[in-house]
C-alpha cells in the first residue's frame, strides 16, 4: 500500500502509542491544505471503542503529534472509531476481513483504478477479491486505499 511520507511518520509514532493503550491504529489520513491540515486517526480495540477511549486517545494522540511533529500552523485533530466503513490497510486487515464487502482505490498507473467486490483474502503480496464471480489478484503495493464497505440491516431480521 502506498502511504504518503508524513503519514507514515505519523504511523510510525502512534502505532506503538495506541498498541500501549490496548488500541489498534487501523488508519490515519492527512487532509487538507499544508497551513491548517486535518489528522484523521482511526482506532480500533477488542471490544470496539467507546466514548471514554477516545477522549483519552484524542489527549494522547494530541501530545504525541505536538511533541514530535509540531505543525507550522493549526491543525484540526479528529480522533475516531473505524466503523462500519473500517479503513483495511495492514496485509493482515486483508486476512481478517475476507468476505466482506470491499471498495479499493488504486495509485495512478494500475492497471485499473478501483476495484469493488468481495475480499476473498490474500494470496503472496496479492489481495484477492471476488468481482462477478471472477477473482481478481491486486499488488499490495498498488493500492492506494481499501475499505470495507459497510452494510447495514433495516429489517430487523438476523442474516
Amino acid at each position: 500500500m502506498t502511504v504518503d511520507k508524513r503519514e507514515q511518520e505519523l504511523i510510525d509514532l502512534l502505532e506503538p502509542l495506541a498498541l500501549q493503550h490496548g488500541l489498534d491504529l487501523v488508519d490515519l489520513d492527512v487532509v487538507g491544505g499544508s497551513k491548517s491540515p486535518t489528522i484523521r486517526v482511526y482506532l480500533d480495540g477488542p471490544d470496539g471503542v467507546g466514548f471514554d477511549e477516545l477522549a483519552s486517545a484524542n489527549q494522547w494522540v494530541g501530545d504525541a503529534v505536538e511533541e514530535r511533529y509540531p505543525f507550522p500552523g493549526a491543525y484540526m485533530l479528529e480522533v475516531s472509531s473505524a466503523g462500519i466503513d473500517r479503513p483495511l490497510r495492514k496485509r493482515g486487515d486483508f486476512v481478517r476481513f475476507a468476505t466482506e464487502d470491499v471498495r479499493i482505490k488504486l495509485v495512478p498507473g494500475a492497471r485499473r483504478r478501483r476495484c469493488d467486490g468481495v475480499l476473498v483474502g490474500m494470496e503472496e503480496d496479492d489481495v484477492i477479491v471476488e468481482v462477478n464471480g471472477e477473482r481478481i489478484a491486486i499488488p499490495y503495493d498498488d493500492i492506494h486505499k481499501a475499505h470495507i464497505k459497510g452494510r447495514i440491516d433495516f429489517s430487523g431480521k438476523d442474516e
